[in-house]
Parts: C-alpha cells; sequence; structure tokens
C-alpha cells in the first residue's frame, strides 16, 4: 500500500523498533513501523577496545561489534574505531551509557545524537516532510521518500488539528478556577471542580478531536502535572498520547548559565503521537509564533516538541550532526578541540570582537541604514570558515592578506555546508516579502520564518567559539570577527569616498547621510560597490526621515553604540536600547514612551519635530496625574526582573530578591533565571511581590519612584531636543499645571527656545 502525507512524529519503540506518525493526505492519521538500527563508536588504545568488544557482546541487548575505520573532523586521516551498530534503536541509550560508565577512558562518537536525527541524515527526510511511503499490510515501511524539501518557499503544510487549552489566568498568580479550551471554531470552559468531570470531559475531547497538536499555556509547570496528578488518583485515563502503551516524557527543569546570564528552562512534558507546546514555556515562541518553530523544525531537524523548547543553538548543532552523519564525518560525544596556547599580545591581535563606530549624538534627517545581510554567516559561507579550515597548519592552508589568517580554500568546512542552504533560504524569503503586497497572507508566515533564519544565523557565529559546541573552535570564531572588521572599514571608506558622512557603525551596519540623498536610488551606488569591495550581500534597511543618537544617562558627552529612535519614511518606528524595550520596565511607562515615539513619528518635516513638543508635554502630564490619582491599575505597575542567583547568596538583595524572599515564606519558590513580578512600595522592604496571596493596596504604592522612572523614560524622547529630566521634572511637577495651554508652561512663560533642536541635515 502506498501513503501520501507529512511526518508528524517519530520515536522508539521496543516492540516495533521505530514508530513513525503519519499525516495522511486522505484525512487519516498512520501509526507505520520500521527497523532502524544506530551505531555509535569508541576509539582508544587497541587493549581497551578488545575489552569493551568483551563486555558489549555480553549485554543482554543485540549488538554487532566491527573494527572499522572513520573520519573524525580534526585528522586528516581516518581513526581506528570499535562500531557498536544496535539493532533495535530503543536499547542504544541505555547500552551506551552502560558502556561510557564502564569505560570512561576511550573517546566516543555517535553517542548521543537524537534519534529523528539520525533518521532525517538517513532517508533525507525533515519534520513535516510531505512523503510517499510504501508500506506492507502490518504497516511495516517497505520504502519512505520526501517529495518536498525543508529549503523550500511554497510548500504545502500538513492540515494539523489543533487543541488549544489554558487556564483562566496565570496560576503562579493564583489558583485557576476553570480551563479555557478551542479548536476549529468551538469553544468551551470547563470548571476545575469537580475533578472526576473535568477528566471525563477532557478526555472525551481528546478521543472525538484526536488532536495533532496540543497548544497549552502553563503546561509544562502546572497543567499538564495537575491533570496527570489527577488521573492516577482517580484512575480515569487521560489520553495525552496517541501511543496508548507509552508513557509521558517528563523532564525536569533546570538552571545553567551561558552567554553571561543565567538561565532557566521549565519542566517539559512531550507526548507521543501527537505534539505538545508549552507557549509559556517554549523559546522565543513570542518572537516567532507558531509558524516559526515549525519552520525551526523543519530546518534543523529537531522534533517539533524539541523545536519548540530548545534554544536556537541546540538547533545548528543538530544542524551540523545531520551534516556530518550525511558525510560520514563523526560527531564526538564530548567537544574535543581546545584553544591553542595563546599570549597575551596574541589576544589583544586576535580576539577583537566586532566592530563599533560611536554614533555622533544629535537629531540626523535623511539617514540610510545599511545592514550587511546576516553578516557572519555570509562571512563563513563566502570565506570557507569552519572549525576544520582555519589554522597555520593545514596542508591547503592560504594567508588570507591584511587579516594575519590562515584558510583552506580548497576543501568546503562542514559549517558552511551546513549554513549555505539555511542562507540562501533567508535570502530568498527577504527578495519575496519585498515583492509582496501588504494584504498578502503569506507575509506573516514569511515574516515568522525569517525571525527563526535570523535566530539561528546569529547563534552558528557564537557557537563557533562556544567551550561546548562538538564543532566549535575559538580561531575560527576569531576568524570571522576579523573578516567583519575588515568589510565594515572598507563600507566606511567607500561611503565616504562617495561623499557620504559616516554617522554610526555597528558590528554588520552603518548609518549614512548626504546633502541632497533621501530616495533609495541615492544610495544604491554606494551598496554595489562595497558589494563589489567585499563580495559580501548587502542590503538598504532603510531610510529615515530623521534619528536620534542619545547619548549616556551620565555623561552627555559620552555615546552609547546602541541606544537610539527613529522613523523611516513609511512612519515605523525603530527603538533599541530605551526603556520601551526593556523587560523590566512598568507597562504603563513603556506605553507613555511610544505614545510619546508614535506622536513624533506623525511629524512628516524632520524641522517640525519641535512643534509637537508640547503634545509630548500634554502626553506626560496626564499620565502624571493618572499615577498620582491611582487611575492606573496595578497590573500596568508591575515590574519584572530576573532572579541571578539564589536567595542566599545576595549580600545586598536587589528588589527581585526581596520578592522573591516574600513568595519563599508562603512556599512559591524562585529559581536563578525566573523572572519575579512586583510593585515597588514605600517604607521597608520596598518592593510587594504580585503573586503573593492578597493584592497590594493602591495606598501602599511607592508613586514618587514611579514618578522617577516615568520621568526618566520621557526624558530619553526629549534629550535630543535639548531637554534633560531635571528639565522636564521642573516643567510637569515643580509648576504643577496640568492645565497650561499648548505651548505654555503653568508659569506662563514660554519655553520654546529649549525645545528647539540643532537638526543635522
Amino acid at each position: 500500500m502506498e501513503i501520501l502525507g507529512w511526518l508528524l512524529d517519530i520515536y522508539a519503540n521496543r516492540e516495533d523498533g521505530l514508530v513513525l506518525w503519519l499525516i495522511g493526505e486522505d484525512g487519516k492519521r498512520y501509526r507505520l513501523h520500521q527497523a532502524f538500527s544506530v551505531t555509535f563508536y569508541a576509539a582508544g588504545p587497541a587493549p581497551r577496545l578488545r575489552v569493551l568488544w568483551q563486555f558489549l557482546r555480553d549485554q543482554p541487548q543485540p549488538v554487532l561489534l566491527a573494527r572499522t575505520e572513520r573520519r573524525e573532523l580534526f585528522h586528516s586521516q581516518p581513526i581506528p574505531l570499535l562500531a557498536a551498530r544496535v539493532l533495535n534503536a530503543a536499547d542504544q541509550p541505555s547500552l551506551f551509557k552502560a558502556a561510557s560508565k564502564a569505560f570512561p577512558d576511550l573517546t566516543y562518537y555517535d553517542a548521543d545524537i537524537p534519534l529523528a536525527l539520525r533518521y532525517h541524515a538517513v532517508y533525507h527526510t525533515f519534520p513535516l516532510a510531505y512523503c510517499r511511503v510504501r508500506v506492507d499490510a502490518k504497516n511495516q515501511i517497505q520504502h519512505i521518500e520526501p517529495l518536498n524539501s525543508p529549503w523550500d518557499i511554497d510548500s504545502v503544510y500538513p492540515p494539523l488539528r489543533i487543541l488549544t487549552i489554558s487556564p483562566e489566568h496565570d496560576p503562579s498568580h493564583a489558583p485557576p478556577q476553570s480551563l479555557k479550551i478551542h479548536y476549529e471554531h468551538n469553544e468551551y470552559e470547563l470548571p476545575l471542580k469537580p475533578t472526576r468531570s473535568l477528566l471525563i470531559g477532557l478526555a472525551a475531547l481528546l478521543r472525538r478531536y484526536d488532536p495533532d497538536l496540543i497548544l497549552s499555556a502553563w503546561g509544562d509547570t502546572w497543567l499538564l502535572p495537575y491533570l496527570l496528578e489527577h488521573s492516577r488518583a482517580l484512575n480515569i485515563p487521560l489520553p495525552l498520547n496517541r501511543e496508548a502503551k507509552h508513557g509521558i516524557d517528563q523532564r525536569p527543569d533546570r538552571t545553567y548559565f551561558a552567554y553571561g546570564q543565567v538561565i532557566y528552562r521549565g519542566g517539559q512534558i512531550r507526548l507521543f503521537g501527537r505534539g505538545h507546546i508549552d507557549v509559556c514555556n517554549a523559546v522565543l515562541f513570542g518572537d516567532y509564533g507558531l509558524d516559526g518553530v515549525l519552520e525551526m523544525a523543519r530546518v534543523t531537524g529537531l522534533p517539533l516538541q524539541g523545536a519548540a523548547r530548545l534554544s536556537p543553538g541546540t538547533g545548528i548543532s543538530s544542524m551540523q550532526m545531520i551534516t556530518a552523519l550525511q558525510d560520514q564525518i563523526l560527531v564526538p560525544w564530548h567537544k574535543q578541540q581546545a584553544e591553542r596556547p595563546k599570549t597575551a599580545l596574541d589576544l589583544i591581535q586576535s580576539d577583537r570582537g566586532g566592530l563599533v563606530y560611536q554614533p555622533l549624538i544629535g537629531l540626523h534627517k535623511n539617514v540610510a541604514e545599511i545592514d550587511f545581510i546576516s553578516m557572519y554567516p555570509s562571512i563563513m559561507v563566502h570565506f570557507n570558515i569552519s572549525p576544520e579550515t582555519v589554522g597555520e597548519h593545514l596542508p591547503n592552508a592560504q594567508p588570507v592578506p591584511a587579516l594575519n589568517l590562515f584558510v583552506d580554500q580548497q576543501n568546503y568546512g562542514l559549517v558552511p555546508r551546513t549554513l549555505e542552504p539555511l542562507l540562501n533560504k533567508r535570502i530568498n524569503l527577504k527578495t519575496h516579502l519585498a515583492s509582496l503586497p501588504r494584504w498578502d497572507p503569506r507575509r506573516k508566515r514569511y515574516k515568522a520564518w525569517a525571525s527563526a533564519h535570523k535566530w539561528l544565523l546569529v547563534t552558528c557565529f557564537g557557537y563557533l567559539g562556544y567551550k561546548n559546541a562538538r564543532f566549535g573552535r575559538i580561531e575560527s570564531h576569531e576568524s570571522v570577527t576579523a573578516y567583519g572588521r575588515e568589510a565594515l572599514l572598507i563600507a566606511k571608506e567607500v561611503a565616504e569616498d562617495m561623499g557620504f558622512t559616516v554617522l554610526h557603525m555597528y558590528v554588520d551596519g552603518m548609518w549614512i547621510k548626504k546633502e541632497g540623498a533621501s530616495h533609495a536610488d541615492d544610495f544604491q551606488p554606494v551598496l554595489d560597490t562595497i558589494i563589489e569591495r567585499t563580495g559580501l550581500p548587502i542590503a538598504l534597511d532603510g531610510i529615515y526621515r530623521w534619528i536620534a543618537f542619545l547619548s549616556s544617562r551620565l555623561d552627555k558627552r559620552v555615546p552609547v553604540a546602541n541606544r537610539y529612535f527613529g522613523v523611516f519614511q513609511d512612519g515605523s518606528l525603530k527603538m533599541r536600547g530605551i526603556e520601551t524595550r526593556r523587560k523590566d520596565t512598568p507597562p504603563f511607562i513603556a506605553q507613555t514612551q511610544r505614545t510619546m515615539l508614535e506622536r513624533l513619528a506623525k511629524v512628516q518635516d524632520a524641522n517640525q519635530l519641535s512643534q509637537a513638543l508640547p503634545e509630548l508635554v500634554h502626553i506626560l502630564r496626564q499620565c502624571l496625574a493618572d499615577l498620582r490619582a491611582y487611575r492606573i491599575p496595578i497590573k500596568q505597575m508591575l515590574v519584572s526582573q530576573k532572579l541571578s542567583r539564589t536567595i542566599e547568596e545576595y549580600r545586598t538583595p536587589s528588589p527581585a530578591a526581596r520578592a522573591a524572599a516574600q513568595l519563599q515564606a508562603i512556599g512559591k519558590i524562585t529559581k536563578p533565571g525566573q523572572r519575579v513580578r512586583f510593585v515597588y512600595t514605600r517604607g521597608k522592604p520596598g518592593v510587594y511581590a504580585w503573586d503573593l496571596p492578597t493584592p497590594p493596596e493602591p495606598a501602599i504604592l511607592d508613586i514618587e519612584r514611579y514618578t522617577t522612572l516615568l520621568l526618566r523614560a520621557s526624558s530619553t524622547v526629549f534629550q535630543p531636543f535639548g531637554v534633560d529630566e531635571e528639565s522636564l521634572r521642573d516643567w510637569v511637577i515643580a509648576n504643577a499645571g496640568y492645565a497650561a495651554p499648548p505651548g505654555i508652561l503653568s508659569d506662563g512663560k514660554s519655553r520654546a527656545p529649549l525645545w528647539t533642536a540643532s537638526l543635522s541635515v
């Protein structure tokens, strides 16, 4: 029998080997199975490999053993290995665990690769791939063939049946009373009590609708554990899995340190035969949504539930594993390459990072922002930067003029081979987006895909130098930044040679202006020349009507590299490094700042911006009046901050630590990496945790502190016009005249001269 459909799930099963679930083109859901063996390798002294052979032979799991040779990325010659081919994929993890525990002195390869990645590498499939499958009478797969590619732009997506389920509010704040359920055009609200009725109704719904994907809110951390606990207690089976005999995969929460910050990942609950995604526990779900998660799974090869919860770094690592498996390159269990010894002078010369040219503080009009398209990934692909292609002692290494680098340009590296199709798809998407009309429904999906690609491509650079990356090497990381600095300097020289003023440069972008240049055609010669001289793709990100580069709050003479706001010619705003972009800014303050910027964005002529300032003062005064009259909802005043350590480790507890201590006193434990929500209050301890059982009384709020925060955020908007925070405070508080006419302060004096900014042409 031949089946056409989309690949939904893959997992190991002790009875059937490998289980695949297919969404059939005919609307049916198929459970198929296939024999699939898994091989891992061990390297080391021959006597130790001989003992390992005897050990594996005596294990209960069926395994075929052989001596072989395979290529390791950092060795020019194949290395001798012991190959252990495990006949049932479900037995491999336990067998390898026993071997590595008994023989920790050996080096292992292809040992902990996720089963789905192994399968995709062999059959060139991928999650949600549209496949032709031939099966026998027992649903045993005889042949499987993908009919599309993860790099296609217009592949048809499967008709997923999606069930959305969530409590009516955040369970960490207060105990929920009901569940909201939505699928297709149906909406229900089921009370949590009585629990027996809830479980019976939910079980009947799961059997009747049989969803392919359950989208939950707080499903990993509260909802599904709650349902499973009561299901066991009342002995009422809840068919969360499609695979009836398979248990639920529950994984604990964890806290870890990466890229200079503490990160917390909540516990996970993964299902078999259907997917489960907790939108509150999924990585970057708020950035690119479900479309981005589906695309992340397609291009990385990670199962749908893993692609939602794992970081982009894991996605890049997975892509590299698939490339290595297909090229028969060994995947090390642990990273093998250490950084070569360097002197302090070597470090100064090689590890300089990206190039930053501090901005010219002030307000500028008709400014073009031009960006290298995925600069660092483009450098890796264009210049063949990979861990095995960079170094002085490689057979085919060639010196790179002016960069003090040696790169092998003959053998295309593993990292460029992995990135090239992803980079091409991103560029292709950007081309399509530029030509699609705004009403086209594909725009939303394409933007989500492009966002997923962006995170993968940004991360791939960091992974070259990441200490635990299996295919990482710091020298290749340093090589990429060296090429990046050189490319940006070339771009600067080109712009200045053509009469443009360079206002700012930041790693892969440049802001330029020129008298009389205000249209895309005016900047195209610069782009063409930069592409010709660097070999890297570059694009015009947009032309600002005006842009304001801001100074440090502590010293007005000091610019801040990534702190600015501006308005493009189409009226859209771009903001970086200001309060509305920060997660710890109270929502009402962030919204007030955004409202002010949106008002400025309506001004068509940059020379007339100062005329909008009286209205901004009015917006601020109105917000202050609402704040002082307690008209702002307390939820809009919440501050959200992350704990960087346990409460006991704080010498001087931060506001977040003090709020976490309040929660700990009532049994709510907050772990490092988690965010704590609180409001500022008068007196000690100065904060009140939002998730305490009793809501805070408005009378205890520290209105003066919120006033200071509001004025600080507002002064960011006023700064380019020569108005600092002290002057702003004087205008709106010391004079306390909320009913002053537009353009006139409460003291009756016009302060228009203070609003006159020197707008750079």
